[in-house]
């Protein structure tokens, strides 16, 4: 069995083409049953973000499952291979690992070390174990991965002057508006990113803001929270003729705000208007971008401000890549391990059922040894058995870890000639930590 990765993100295919390509999260539990019927899938995990698509699977041969998830791709987003894979990357086995980890700890993200992706990661492990399309292998490898995301924020200065999206976004309306002292502004959305937005346009200084949602209650609970007046959604066209700055992050499948909305926005007002979509799909009509009196940013916009400075958290980065380095090696020992475990399990019964038949013989043989007798007896024999093994074990363990360790396992299971179908069947208990023969 092998890791694969198949995916796109900001760094390989624009905002337009990304949008095609992405799951809600009402979406993912029908997805992910869909893509864990296709051939050779054994196990897996999609995760879709605003700047990632990507579908890691368990499988069982590397090259056909490539174009069994093209296939799974074309159904679930309708559109053809021919236009998708020019934007594609594609990792396998130790770089499909190693790519897990770099995205959950934020090294592949827009905003290096950010820490909201590593909750988008746990969210979609979530989602796969509950609809059951993760099994021994994504289980170990996520929590891993989660795990050593959290020790590198924890343990690093990577998150230290903490940035986002939403702060990138209104960094740049500073850049384009100068000072939002005198500015209203208008957030639409009421998520995670529309919080940090609000956050942000408050601690620059806005004179007044307005938020909307497709659900009021979730605007007023915000505005309650974080400050600003709440409106329904039918007010939006109406508070577009009053601002001058949206920032607009929701979930919805169309546009929130439409080329027409704007065009008669600017019949009715002579202030620019600057409008940053920093949601996927898009909230706002490209076209938008062509009229007279709007500047229009999106999330490859944004790219570029992000792109400045970012020496600190690139030194802090080289630390969290030396270790993950050594997590993968982790990763990979445990995997030697797995296919290990059912061949010292199968010696170890056999090595108890010799022990147990032994002794049975002898007692039968010498009646007259007593109880005290029998149990010193039975204690050196059973020492002398443990010893006996412990070092094949130990060799085995190492011989396992080699890249010729699939053969060392099969002379392994000749040499004490092991039950064949025992051992592929895994059908044996759980291996002691200590090699030890219990009666």
């Amino acid at each position: 069995m092998n890791v694969i990765v198949v995916g796109l993100n900001h760094e390989t295919a624009p905002v337009d083409i990304r949008e095609q390509f992405t799951v809600s999260e009402s979406d993912l539990p029908r997805v992910l049953v869909d893509l864990q019927q296709r051939k050779s899938i054994l196990e897996c995990v999609v995760l879709s973000t605003c700047n990632r698509t990507e579908i890691y699977a368990v499988v069982d041969k590397l090259e056909r499952t490539k174009h069994y998830i093209y296939g799974f791709m074309e159904d679930t987003f309708s559109v053809t291979r021919e236009q998708f894979i020019p934007y594609l990357y594609v990792h396998e086995e130790r770089e499909a690992v190693k790519h897990l980890f770099r995205v959950t700890s934020g090294l592949d993200s827009m905003i290096i070390g950010e820490t909201q992706i590593l909750g988008q990661v746990k969210q979609a492990f979530f989602t796969a174990q509950q609809v059951g399309t993760t099994g021994t292998w994504f289980n170990k490898l996520f929590k891993e991965a989660i795990t050593v995301a959290k020790r590198a924020h924890r343990e690093t200065a990577i998150a230290e002057h903490p940035v986002s999206i939403a702060y990138a976004a209104v960094e740049w309306a500073k850049q384009q508006l100068g000072t939002l002292a005198n500015k209203r502004a208008l957030v639409i959305g009421a998520g995670k990113m529309s919080a940090l937005s609000i956050k942000h346009l408050q601690a620059s200084g806005i004179k007044e803001m307005y938020i909307v949602n497709r659900t009021f209650e979730r605007a007023s609970r915000l505005a309650s929270q974080l400050g600003g007046q709440a409106y329904a959604i039918e007010h939006l066209p109406s508070l577009l003729h009053q601002v001058d700055l949206v920032i607009s992050s929701t979930g919805a499948p169309n546009y929130m705000i439409t080329e027409q909305m704007v065009r008669n926005t600017l019949e009715k007002q002579k202030r620019r208007l600057t409008l940053l979509d920093i949601a996927l799909p898009r909230d706002i009509e490209p076209s938008v971008a062509q009229l007279d009196g709007v500047t229009l940013y999106n999330l490859d916009d944004l790219k570029q401000l992000l792109d400045q400075s970012w020496e600190q958290r690139k030194r802090e980065a080289q630390t969290i890549e030396r270790r993950i380095e050594q997590e993968i090696e982790q990763f990979y020992n445990w995997l030697s391990l797995l296919g290990v475990v059912p061949i010292i399990q199968a010696l170890q019964t056999k090595a108890k059922h010799i022990y147990e038949t032994t002794m049975a013989s002898l007692y039968q043989k010498l009646p007259e040894l007593s109880d005290r007798e029998r149990k010193v007896i039975g204690k050196l024999t059973k020492s002398m058995l443990n010893q006996l093994l412990r070092d094949p074990i130990l060799q085995i363990k190492e011989l396992s870890a080699a890249p010729d360790g699939e053969e060392a396992l099969q002379y392994f299971i000749r040499f004490f000639a092991l039950e064949q179908e025992r051992v592929q069947s895994g059908e044996t208990q759980p291996v002691q930590e200590q090699v030890a023969i219990h009666s």
